[in-house]
């Protein structure tokens, strides 16, 4: 554990694997384990992203697609002079992507999709330090295409949530905003740039490219819907060869298969096709059936023939699932990294197969910054307690009955009255079984009851001691509660309004905190 001061904040980092918070799968991965080395293309070190650079196989013809894309997304869009910069600067073969994605998630969702930003824009500060004459340009990535409206619809802030109710269904992205006006009327202080977004953009797409511009803007951030006819174009020599010649299916099983094998749990399941039939009000699986293809839960159908002119006519419409999105991501990007979370970045192992065939380079997987937000309320708390930041990484009942146990005059535990009875059982038991053997069962089930009995006395005399020390416990409980709300990290379940409505300067807090490629546990004192 160290701790750091910096100009607004306190900041303190602990070892991932002292945190209890993330699988053997990421803990291997993130080691270098070698058990994982075949399936990615090396550990994210600032050394090893610059050495991305001469395996990065980018073609122009690709940068100018994607160029012009982008200059048509952003089209209508006030925006800053560093995002004008990094976009005329993708027309460059020396200028390179960083790049993040998440699902639209409403008010922008969990803590941790503004930590992956923020990872996104420090490694690329980094990045330019060591190479100069190369421009690295931090791109989010707008799951626009996603179906799952249930995940996203919703935030807490102030220990409440808040959701957004509609009917609507098909891909987010095209969603209309207007329907969710109600939780501005339940929010006080809620920031304009946040009505503007949902209230005078047409959809979810453009309300969130709205309001992360606003943040992030200033530092340069290229937003990027994949939502896109030019871009799909790109796409369709894998389109064709996922429906056709499920080449991706078979490469992600065998790959999955190998993985297995070693003992860890994959995450993502390669269908024989992986696309989506993408139309209004409509994202829905495509299957082959003995007469052609069908796309599920419509009454649409194709045969061989048709779904080709299909492809040919209207790629926009073929909308990849979890196992080629990446794939998709980097035909379209100069990208060195990929910033995300653990369970993202472990299932991007599972498809390195894929990569390679296509003939498409690999990405580094560099874990986003994790991070926790404490108050000077809640930090004068922890010092009272007696507790250490690492403290509240414990089960919450394990660290009270730990803390009272330290702060008590009296002996909690019965100990030596239980070994006193168990010796004075174990000398009935040999007297018992000398008339019959038959009796031993019944001895140490009354050993048994004995020391349950004992047990109960010690959870009593706990409980009395806890009531003793309330004050202890409640501050206990209540950090707990703060940093781990309901059980779940606080990046994980509270949304960043908790601390930007108090402090406008949240984010640069985070910029100057967050160093990318230092993978520990980010404990954050932040002014008020």
């Amino acid at each position: 554990m160290e701790t750091l001061e910096k100009t607004d904040c306190l900041l303190t980092k602990i070892e991932f694997e002292k945190t209890n918070s993330f699988s053997k799968f990421f803990l291997d991965y993130i080691s270098g384990h070698n058990n994982l080395l075949q399936f990615h293309n090396g550990l994210p070190t600032p050394e090893n992203l610059i050495g991305q650079i001469d395996k990065r196989n980018f073609p122009s013809k690709s940068r100018e697609v994607l160029y012009a894309s982008l200059k048509s997304q952003y089209e209508g869009t006030e925006i800053s002079e560093g995002t004008l910069k990094n976009l005329e600067n993708l027309q460059s073969d020396n200028t390179y992507t960083i790049t993040t994605g998440h699902q639209l998630n409403v008010f922008t969702g969990p803590l941790y999709v503004i930590y992956k930003i923020v990872s996104v824009i420090r490694a690329c500060e980094e990045l330019k330090k060591l190479r100069p004459d190369c421009n690295f340009v931090p791109v989010y990535w707008m799951a626009s295409e996603d179906h799952d409206f249930d995940e996203i619809n919703h935030f807490r802030f102030n220990g409440q949530k808040f959701s957004w109710d509609t009917d609507q269904v098909g891909a987010v992205g095209k969603f209309e905003t207007k329907s969710i006006s109600p939780i501005f009327d339940k929010i006080i202080g809620m920031p304009d740039f946040f009505r503007q977004a949902y209230l005078k953009e047409e959809n979810l797409a453009s309300a969130v490219r709205f309001y992360m511009n606003h943040l992030f803007g200033d530092q340069g951030l290229i937003i990027i819907d994949a939502d896109d006819r030019a871009l799909k174009t790109l796409f369709t020599p894998v389109i064709t060869s996922d429906i056709f010649d499920h080449t991706p299916e078979k490469l992600a099983s065998k790959t999955t298969s190998e993985i297995e094998s070693k003992g860890y749990k994959t995450q993502v399941f390669p269908r024989e096709i992986n696309f989506f039939y993408l139309k209004e009000n409509l994202r829905s699986r495509i299957v082959r059936t003995s007469e052609g293809y069908e796309v599920l839960d419509s009454d649409i159908s194709f045969s061989e023939e048709s779904i080709r002119q299909e492809i040919d006519n209207h790629p926009e419409r073929f909308s990849p699932n979890v196992v080629l999105r990446p794939l998709y991501q980097e035909f379209l990007l100069p990208n060195l990294a990929y910033v995300g979370g653990p369970s993202e970045l472990v299932y991007w192992l599972q498809l390195k197969g894929i990569f390679d065939h296509f003939e498409v380079s690999f990405p580094l997987l560099m874990p986003r910054n994790f991070a926790g937000i404490m108050t000077h309320g809640q930090v004068s708390k922890l010092t009272k307690s007696g507790l250490t930041i690492e403290d509240l990484f414990k089960e919450e009942n394990a660290l009270v009955k730990e803390k009272v146990v330290e702060n008590t005059a009296f002996k909690m535990d019965l100990d030596e009255q239980r070994e006193r009875i168990r010796n004075l059982f174990l000398e009935a038991k040999e007297q018992a079984t000398a008339v019959d053997a038959t009796l031993e069962k019944l001895v140490l089930a009354e050993l048994r009851k004995s020391e349950k009995s004992l047990e109960k006395i010690e959870h009593k005399i706990l409980k009395a001691e806890r009531s003793n020390q309330e004050v202890l416990v409640n501050r206990i409980y209540a950090l707990k509660e703060a940093l781990f709300p309901g059980g779940s990290p606080q990046e994980r379940k509270d949304n960043f309004l908790n601390f930007y409505m108090n402090n406008p300067n949240f984010i640069d807090s985070c910029m100057e905190a967050f160093d990318p490629f230092d993978y520990r546990f980010h404990m954050i004192q932040v002014n008020e």
